[in-house]
């Protein structure tokens, strides 16, 4: 299938999120690399985003500090990208669970140009 019509957001995990996430996410079917994997651990955040975009990807980042005013400045100038998601560091388990919750409720068309937090996705309390 062509990335441009792909109904899944692919995923690239940045070097602030651990280095085997992007493995477990793949053993639930879905495209994820990491920055580790693939030799970027040292890029900075514009080189990191840059990256993702250039692969058609989403980034998942645990820098909220620097990616919101990157999400901003691509707006701004009108940059595509295919998504940031930003958390807090969170235990591996619990970020999985909230990342798969994200990536089996939000198409690869509805994370393009836009910016999630996984708190969003964490369970809510029993009613």
């Amino acid at each position: 299938m062509d990335v441009e019509t792909s109904l899944f957001i692919r995923l690239y995990t940045d070097a602030d999120v651990h280095g085997k996430l992007a493995g477990l996410i793949r053993q639930h079917g879905f495209d994820a690399v990491s920055a580790y994997e693939v030799g970027n651990s040292n890029l900075d955040d514009p080189e990191q985003l840059a990256y993702a975009a250039s692969q058609h990807r989403a980034i998942l980042t645990c820098n909220i500090r620097h990616f919101a005013p990157l999400f901003d400045e691509y707006w701004r100038a009108g940059r595509e990208h295919y998504g940031i998601i930003v958390s807090e560091q969170l235990p591996i388990g619990e970020m999985l669970h909230r990342l798969l919750q994200l990536l089996n409720s939000m198409t690869a068309d509805e994370m393009r140009n836009n910016y999630k937090n996984l708190a969003e996705f964490a369970e809510r309390d029993a009613q």
